[in-house]
């Protein structure tokens, strides 16, 4: 399962991207999802960072992907924000930010990292699942629209 209800936010108030990362990473880290103690909210935030610096994860339509590979994880982990304000993020299609998948994966991961990735870009670049998601009115909700139509086992 690569998002669970418990690593979904609605409405989260950001700033920056780097404040995006603090809280995204601070669901995973708070929820114990990732399943360690030796993954830190700082390692994600650095990783998620350094990556966006090889170039923007806004793959536009209001939509990121924020993405890092990290030591200490055993598979690929995610969380989901809709943003209460949309944030400037130097999308593709340079318009601001308000669905944001961030996705976790071992260092070594290599496919399981893209297949993660193209599951929840191909789930997203649906206009109907982001419009759900834009209206949906608890984190609950979110997460239920995330899933529906899709094997909730994979996703």
């Amino acid at each position: 399962q690569l998002i669970k209800p418990n690593c979904v936010a609605a409405d989260l108030r950001v700033s920056s991207k780097k404040q995006l990362f603090q809280d995204m990473a601070r669901l995973l880290v708070d929820t114990k999802t990732l399943g360690t103690d030796a993954v830190a909210v700082r390692d994600i935030v650095s990783a998620a960072m350094e990556r966006e610096r090889l170039g923007s994860t806004g793959v536009g339509s209001g939509v990121a992907l924020p993405h890092a590979r990290i030591d200490g994880v055993d598979r690929v982990y995610a969380a989901f924000a809709r943003l209460e304000t949309p944030l400037d993020y130097d999308s593709i299609d340079e318009r601001p930010v308000d669905l944001v998948a961030l996705l976790i994966a071992p260092s070594d991961a290599g496919g399981e990292h893209l297949r993660a990735l193209a599951q929840i870009s191909r789930r997203l670049r649906r206009e109907d699942v982001r419009s759900r998601l834009r209206v949906a009115p608890t984190a609950e909700s979110l997460y239920v629209s995330l899933i529906e139509d899709v094997d909730a086992a994979s996703l």
